[in-house]
């Protein structure tokens, strides 16, 4: 499985962590910056890593700043991207079997790193159910494609 990865300076700690953990695990990662902590733009990472997984380059994306917040804003602005914020194991299983959501969002200032992992490890390992959920997904289709013109 291929997953991107993109965080700004508030999540830049968090998101090495989890990408030894990945490398650990044998997922094979692109990491799309930053490389430092310096202070940086989160649209621009959340951008690459969307994009990236929207062309089905990767197979899903994890995205970290402070809280998760901007970064999934931003996300969620690329047609096609379902990034969903979670902080809890439940919400990262429901998200991709309810949302088949593709990229997953944290906060480095609101998660700790044991949780973080936690919590990736659920939502890699979780998978869609359709049926339902596949009729809300196009529901989500429609309202991007209508506001896209």
């Amino acid at each position: 499985m291929k997953i991107a990865l993109g965080s700004d300076h508030g999540g830049f700690e968090l998101k090495n962590e989890i990408i030894e953990y990945l490398k650990e695990n044998g997922y094979e990662i692109k990491d799309f910056g930053p490389f430092s902590s310096e202070s940086c733009d989160y649209p621009d990472y959340a951008l690459k890593v969307a994009e990236s997984v929207k062309n089905k380059e990767y197979d899903f994306g994890i995205l970290v700043c402070g809280t998760g917040i901007g970064i999934s804003l931003a996300a969620n602005k690329v047609p096609g991207i379902r990034a969903a914020l979670c902080s809890d194991t439940f919400s990262a299983h429901a998200t991709r079997q309810h949302n088949n959501a593709n990229i997953l969002a944290m906060g480095q200032r609101v998660v700790g790193v044991g949780l973080a992992l936690d919590i990736v490890k659920t939502f890699l390992e979780a998978e869609f159910e359709g049926g339902r959920h596949q009729t809300r997904i196009d529901k989500l289709t429609a309202i991007e494609e209508k506001y896209s013109k």
